[in-house]
């Protein structure tokens, strides 16, 4: 069960696909009543919201409902994506100890302006003290999600606790998302997803399976958004907003995809040519 007053929240905006989506997740860090009323965090949080197409926000404590009304408020965009189903995701399975701090709310949806035409987002944020089970569990979520819709690509995102001495080296060796090589890490262990100078830890991560999606991903867009460098903020009012650092990737438009196949298939055969 999820702690009281903390919430996952995922936006669909799509305001900026012209040429991509941008898919971003994003802990805020005890998003409730006083960060609300900071205007200057707020601002800051908009931006970083508003260069999603898609985003998932953690730490949401909001016992009165009023913080995704305000965002709804504040940001516009065009449809381009909709969401063709989605559940909670229940862990009874028999002999299998529920290991979920927060279950998955699990969401399909459909893309029509991407070369990926729909794909299906599953959310997670650990806790620190069960980091290993929780990511390694995520695996079991994959099967039931396929069995259920039937559906080939996936998106695993959100706060792993997925560095430093949360998951030591040897513990990987136990996630069958590690393992498993058809998952694809697009947050590596070097990434450094913290806002803190004194840390270098890549906590939030973004997995995919399915090998549409790898495809459509668009080259070296995978990455943190430094929204302390970007807006020109002191560490201090960088803290201020999280101590996390927004993750993010992009997925390609059909049109861009095509030229890119063309781009490698006219390579291949110049390659060819010469030797």
């Amino acid at each position: 069960m999820s702690p009281p007053l903390a919430s996952l929240l995922l936006l669909v905006l799509a305001i900026n696909s012209t040429l991509a989506l941008r898919i971003c997740s994003f802990n805020v860090r005890s998003f409730g009543e006083s960060k609300k009323e900071n205007q200057n965090v707020m601002d800051v949080i908009v931006k970083v919201i508003k260069r999603c197409d898609i985003i998932l926000l953690m730490e949401i404590k909001d016992s009165y409902n009023m913080i995704c009304p305000l965002l709804k408020k504040r940001l516009n965009g065009e449809k381009l994506v909709s969401v063709k189903e989605s559940y909670l995701y229940h862990d009874y399975q028999a002999g299998d100890a529920d290991v979920f701090s927060r279950e998955p709310f699990v969401v399909w949806f459909q893309s029509p302006y991407t070369a990926v035409k729909d794909f299906v987002i599953i959310p997670l944020h650990t806790t620190p003290e069960t980091s290993v089970k929780e990511i390694d569990e995520l695996a079991d979520v994959y099967m039931e999600v396929k069995r259920r819709w039937k559906t080939e690509n996936f998106i695993f995102m959100g706060d792993f606790n997925a560095g430093c001495t949360y998951v030591p080296k040897k513990a990987w060796k136990s996630i069958r998302l590690r393992t498993d090589h058809r998952f694809t890490w697009l947050i590596g262990d070097q990434e450094d997803t913290t806002v803190k100078k004194s840390t270098n830890c890549a906590y939030d991560r973004i997995v995919l399976r399915g090998q549409e999606i790898v495809s459509s991903v668009v080259p070296k867009s995978n990455g943190t958004f430094d929204f302390q460098k970007a807006y020109g903020l002191t560490e201090q009012e960088a803290l201020d907003v999280s101590d996390h650092f927004p993750v993010e990737f992009k997925l390609q438009s059909p049109r861009a995809f095509i030229n890119s196949k063309k781009s490698v298939s006219l390579r291949k055969k110049n390659k060819a040519r010469r030797s």
